[in-house]
């Protein structure tokens, strides 16, 4: 049975909701119908885990599932072998199957810390794109390409950049709004959540969806979460809160949030209602310190990721360790002498990847016993306190 709960729909329609299409307004009546609806939102496994800004919208299916609906956790199996070209300046490194396949063996299990998958009364359905499109012959390529124009592809911004630059693009990156498409078509949904970078594809559904049935597809497009130069939060810009992270690491990450993020964050990343938020929001102008507010976002995503006790705890060791500048005594020991700095980097998981150590280390953001390292070829040959913003570790 389709619940029609005021305050659960409500939420659905306006938090962390960039935009609705066709309307906000037709999609609040049909919400209101009594209508079971399919919603399904789309996961590439391009890395090993889920992050914080998937779980914007994650939230949000978990929300639909409440009210009765069939909720579709679709993994991109498929289409994370054409990598989606969404807001890259040149063309993603192909994965092969081998690769995805070890990527997504956590992405259902990560995706239980905010959606009650095996629920009894109304359990989600887990579904991966390479079942219909792996079969797909040319034929029904075309068919599908037929629907759109290099016109419609061009004209997007990423595209237009690189035509800019010289930068090449690939044909088998047009194809991927297509494939992304034709998800909507394979499992007859009646809404696609995505973050905003992703409207364009969601709309590819859309379109794909009218042309071929007849029938309206619903897009909810989120906020996302982005750092001061615009560039939203993620794994390709090495600022990833994943949904595999400890405690800690989620705490401490978010403590190193800039102000501006308190307000977008208790928002996007945590349960706090609307009313709530705007109190978040007034806070500050009323000159709370930010500190403080911080502190508990950082303590309540923390909550919601990896419960009250392991956030209860990740919390202490901060306020033991920064605030208290108990570095030396309460930093966790790491054994890392006569080791490459970026080694040690990536063992202590400062840094999730090679390049994002080495930027890290070209920012100055990397200190031993107080002295810069930007070398990374340096190798640490004394012991001593590693210091990279808020993430402290005594190398012995």
């Amino acid at each position: 049975m389709v619940s029609n709960d005021k305050k659960i729909i409500d939420r659905i329609l306006n938090k962390a909701v960039e935009e609705i299409l066709p309307s906000k307004d037709a999609l609040q009546a049909l919400l209101n119908s009594g209508k079971r609806l399919r919603i399904y939102q789309g996961f590439d496994p391009t890395a090993p885990t889920l992050h914080i800004g998937h779980s914007v919208m994650m939230r949000k299916l978990e929300d639909f599932r409440k009210l009765g609906h069939q909720v579709i956790f679709l993994i991109g199996d498929f289409t994370a072998r054409i990598g989606d070209p969404t807001d890259k300046g040149a063309a993603r490194k192909k994965l092969t199957k081998e690769e995805i396949s070890e990527n997504l063996k956590l992405y259902t299990e990560q995706a239980k810390a905010l959606i009650d998958v095996d629920n009894k009364e109304n359990p989600v359905q887990v579904m991966f794109n390479s079942s219909w499109l792996e079969p797909l012959n040319f034929g029904d390529i075309i068919e599908l390409a037929s629907s759109f124009t290099v016109q419609q592809m061009i004209k997007r911004s990423m595209f237009q950049k690189r035509l800019e630059e010289d930068k090449p693009i690939y044909l088998h990156e047009f194809l991927y709004p297509l494939m992304q498409g034709y998800d909507s078509l394979a499992m007859d949904v009646d809404v696609e959540l995505g973050g905003n970078d992703q409207l364009f594809n969601m709309l590819a559904g859309r379109d794909l969806m009218m042309a071929l049935k007849n029938k309206e597809k619903f897009v909810i497009a989120g906020k996302l979460l982005t750092t001061a130069d615009g560039k939203k939060m993620g794994k390709s810009e090495g600022n990833m809160i994943t949904l595999a992270d400890s405690a800690q690491n989620i705490y401490g990450k978010v403590m190193a949030f800039p102000d501006e993020h308190i307000v977008p964050g208790f928002e996007l990343l945590t349960s706090m209602e609307i009313d709530d938020v705007e109190e978040v929001k007034q806070k500050l102008k009323q000159g709370v310190n930010p500190i403080e507010l911080k502190k508990a976002l950082a303590l309540q995503l923390t909550s919601e990721l990896k419960g009250k006790d392991e956030a209860e705890k990740a919390q202490q060791y901060f306020e033991e360790v920064f605030q208290k500048k108990g570095a030396s005594e309460e930093a966790p020991k790491h054994e890392g002498l006569n080791q490459n700095i970026v080694e040690i980097l990536l063992s202590t998981k400062i840094a999730s990847s090679k390049s994002e150590a080495r930027r890290l280390l070209l920012q100055n953001a990397v200190k031993l016993e107080g002295e810069v390292i930007t070398d990374p070829n340096n190798i640490v040959t004394t012991p001593g306190i590693l210091k990279v913003g808020k993430k402290v570790f005594h190398i012995v």
